[in-house]
């Protein structure tokens, strides 16, 4: 039996008769299971929690198409494409501040 089948299966969420379920629901339900880590944060780290989660959300399309047997795989590899663009953001504007004080 395909891995992936039987590590959603395990989680409940319902397939339809396909091998593998829709990827949006395995998502949903494998952010529901952090639910109680999400409780234990502290209200300001709770708000970083949901953007992360909001980052494999918008990779979704991404994730549907990797097909990997650990949804928390995607999970994370959403969070670091996320840090990753915000790092380079960052190093943008460093650059772009350096540059117009050196000018002055």
């Amino acid at each position: 039996m395909n891995r992936c089948y039987v590590l959603i299966q395990s989680i409940g969420v319902k397939t339809m008769g396909r091998t593998v379920p829709s990827f949006r629901p395995a998502l949903e339900k494998e952010i529901e299971s952090w639910k109680d880590f999400k409780r234990a944060l502290r209200p300001e780290d709770q708000k970083v929690f949901d953007k992360l989660m909001n980052f494999a959300r918008i990779h979704a399309d991404a994730g549907s198409l990797a097909a990997r047997p650990m949804l928390s795989e995607i999970l994370f590899m959403s969070y670091a494409i996320e840090q990753e663009k915000k790092i380079r953001s960052l190093e943008r504007e460093i650059k772009d501040v350096k540059e117009k004080i050196n000018k002055t």
